[in-house]
């Protein structure tokens, strides 16, 4: 029997607006409209792009020496985040691989989580057992997430958002019961705005109506993330990764690198010293040919790697891959061959990201 697909509060709206539905971690999501995933994509780079991301996790962290609690699943500086910043973190297992990557706010008097679709179920229980008494984990399933992207944004949005113009890169702005942050997923300047289900959509319409909006689908988001050489949980990490592997050392505070205080870090502290196998890696195949993931990636003959994630990517105008190489084929520039339908392919390890990111420093 087929697993009936739970549905995000704009499902209605991307049905209208000719959306092709298709499953994504248990949800029906819109892949693309009419446009086609490449025109979503240039659209997002150049003006302004409305994702729907309700179907990520959302959840409340309320209560004294919530920041501490959370520390003891992840690296990242949390107690050092100051109101009104929002950071990226990491929640590691034991052994240091990673459980899911995360969204945390500090909304000043609790903190505010975003977490993957897939992984919800996982990590908001893992939480949960983590936390002291007095402070609480509330899971938000009754929000909506919108992403607007592109250079355009913020820009559109100025009027329904006052000073929101003003924040930089990882603000954060509370109003009307949402809650807005200047990031994305997509390289580009843009916000994501966390919304009570039932407003959801009336916002969404009031977006889609400003000059330069346009919906777009998850095609346009992978090949947005891609090119700006971001992360999909399950593709390019999960559990079997360190943060030293996935090239994500920037996202662990640097004072929880002194202390050595969270789960696997006598893993990545060897990691950091003695060097890694190996180490994620931006690739560039020569021609037109993209390279997908599980591509077996060769050096001189013996395998050396593979593709965990890879497309075409429409900025550049060519294919863009990353993926895990042994560390003595990992700098800039190393000639490599990927097996695609048993041919050999050639291509390059290139520096990541492929299309530079446009944050509002």
């Amino acid at each position: 029997m087929a697993e009936e697909l739970l549905e995000t509060p704009l499902a209605s709206l991307h049905r209208e607006l000719g959306g092709r539905m298709v499953p994504f971690a248990g949800y029906a999501m819109p892949v693309q409209y009419a446009p086609g995933i490449m025109a979503e994509h240039l659209h997002c780079r150049a003006a302004a792009a409305l994702f729907d991301v309700s179907h990520m996790g959302q959840a409340e962290l309320v209560g004294e020496g919530a920041a501490a609690a959370l520390e003891t699943l992840t690296p990242a500086d949390v107690q050092g985040l100051k109101p009104g910043r929002q950071r990226y973190g990491l929640l590691l297992n034991a052994e240091g691989g990673i459980i899911d990557d995360f969204m945390v706010a500090n909304l000043g008097d609790r903190l505010f989580l975003v977490v993957n679709a897939s992984r919800k179920h996982i990590d908001l229980p893992l939480i949960e057992a983590a936390l002291p008494a007095g402070v609480r984990l509330r899971a938000m399933p009754d929000r909506a997430l919108i992403a607007l992207q592109g250079p355009g944004a913020v820009a559109a949005i100025a009027g329904l958002f006052p000073g929101i113009d003003a924040l930089s890169f990882m603000g954060v702005w509370q109003g009307d019961g949402m809650v807005v942050s200047r990031s994305g997923y997509t390289g580009e300047d843009g916000v994501e705005i966390s919304v009570p289900a039932d407003a959801a959509e009336a916002l969404a319409r009031r977006l889609l109506a400003l000059p330069g909006v346009l919906p777009a689908g998850l095609g346009a988001r992978d090949s947005l993330r891609l090119e700006a050489g971001l992360c999909l949980y399950g593709n390019d990490i999960d559990e079997t990764t360190s943060p030293v592997e996935a090239n994500l050392v920037w996202s662990m505070g640097k004072r929880r690198r002194m202390e050595w205080n969270f789960p696997g870090a006598a893993r990545i502290r060897d990691e950091l010293d003695n060097g890694v196998k190996r180490l994620r890696v931006g690739i560039r195949p020569e021609g037109r040919q993209p390279a997908r993931q599980h591509t077996v990636v060769h050096a001189g003959g013996e395998a050396v790697g593979e593709i965990t994630s890879g497309g075409f990517g429409p900025s550049v105008n060519g294919p863009v891959a990353m993926g895990y190489v042994a560390r003595p084929h990992a700098a800039d520039g190393t000639p490599l061959e990927l097996m695609v339908r048993g041919k050999a392919l050639a291509a390059s390890v290139a520096p990541l990201p492929f299309h530079p990111h446009r944050y509002a420093r």
